[in-house]
């Protein structure tokens, strides 16, 4: 076997065009990262300095409160029923469960090898595959950025360890037919690992979960960095199939997968509370609007996303580093070429609406005047 090979990490490759924006009078504008810049309500940040859990080790499940308080979300956000004793745990964030999970499901079925994903989407689901010795399968998606079943082929659906599906979509925002995915994971015997963490920021009707056509052979992602603006603190959660829960949760045991016992506090109460994500939401949408308005003052096309946070906007000559360039250098601006989320992204590019109004107005102001 030849020796793997590190790719860049996609955003340091962005540290050219970093020092270009950083050069203007007052400074970057940086919409690269879905970094959430707002504050997490104060009793949550209460909840975490105070919590006198820092003494001992927290359950890596999550503890019955952590899993109460994920299924009680669920339950008034997405309108779905889950055991919290069996069918939810605990995960440091999403990210570490999106490139640690492949491994993990190779040794349940040791003669499967492939990972299945969105050929446009978070990196991080290619990543997780090689990391785990697993073929990275990319799948390709249709004209409003849903993932295409029906071009998944035969033979690498025999040898999938997982399905990954993300709705709303990372970059692009599309929303995928959740139902379709679970009953092709479903006929195939395909665990459908359902990234789910911008559900909260979805545009085009209610938020969705996998788990609304049930639990069996599918699970749902979720986490606190994007719905309360708590990157920071790494807290999730997975839930969905009993048995994938049980099996996934006892080995990540063994591997010291543990939420720190504050940040455990401070996510019962983010969890039981939906008033900020309600202002939150209006706070996302007011920027994606503006930033639509702002790049078609200046001739760049640009539309609402059916979800999450972020524009996907195409470059109009099909060279997306020539419209980040342009970009970093008239408005300040740095933003990420969509060939970070797959080949077939190359002519785009992802502006993330993270930070506050008065930056995004600069950035317009700069652009508007061309820089000057």
């Amino acid at each position: 076997m030849d020796k793997f090979t590190l790719p860049p990490y996609p955003y340091d490759r962005l540290d050219p065009l970093k020092t270009v924006a950083s050069a203007h009078e007052g400074g970057i504008v940086d919409l690269s990262i879905g970094t959430p810049f707002d504050p997490p309500p104060a009793a949550v940040v209460e909840a975490l300095a105070n919590s006198q859990a820092e003494r001992g080790y927290p359950p890596s499940i999550g503890t019955m409160a952590y899993r109460e308080a994920a299924a009680g979300w669920l339950k008034r956000r997405l309108g779905i029923e889950v055991d919290a004793a069996s069918e939810v745990a605990a995960c440091i964030g999403t990210k570490e469960f999106v490139v640690s999970t492949p491994h993990y499901l190779r040794l349940r079925a040791p003669h499967r090898d492939t990972v299945l994903y969105p050929e446009i989407s978070y990196p991080s689901y290619a990543m997780g595959a090689s990391l785990g010795g697993c073929r990275a399968v990319p799948v390709p998606v249709d004209a409003q950025w849903r993932i295409d079943l029906s071009a998944i082929d035969p033979d690498d659906a025999a040898r999938a360890v997982c399905l990954w599906v993300n709705t709303p979509g990372n970059p692009a925002g599309g929303l995928d037919d959740l139902a379709a995915a679970s009953a092709w994971g479903r006929a195939h015997d395909v665990p459908v690992l359902s990234d789910e963490c911008y559900a909260e920021f979805t545009w085009d009707g209610p938020p969705k979960s996998i788990l609304a056509s049930g639990t069996q052979g599918v699970l749902a992602v979720h986490s606190l960095s994007k719905r309360s603006n708590m990157a920071g603190v790494r807290a999730g959660f997975y839930a969905g199939d009993a048995e994938l829960v049980h099996w996934l949760r006892e080995i990540r045991k063994h591997a010291g997968n543990m939420v720190p016992g504050p940040v455990q506090a401070a996510a019962v109460v983010a969890y039981n509370d939906d008033a900020h994500v309600d202002v939150q939401r209006q706070i996302y949408l007011r920027r994606l609007q503006t930033l639509v308005d702002m790049l078609g003052h200046v001739g760049i096309e640009a539309h609402l996303p059916q979800g999450a946070f972020y524009l996907w906007v195409a470059a109009a000559d099909g060279d997306a580093w020539a419209l980040a360039t342009h970009l970093a250098t008239v408005g300040g601006m740095l933003v990420s070429p969509g060939e970070f989320y797959g080949q077939a992204g190359s002519g785009y590019v992802r502006i993330a609406a993270v930070q506050p109004d008065h930056l995004i107005d600069l950035a317009g102001q700069r652009l508007t005047s061309g820089g000057t």
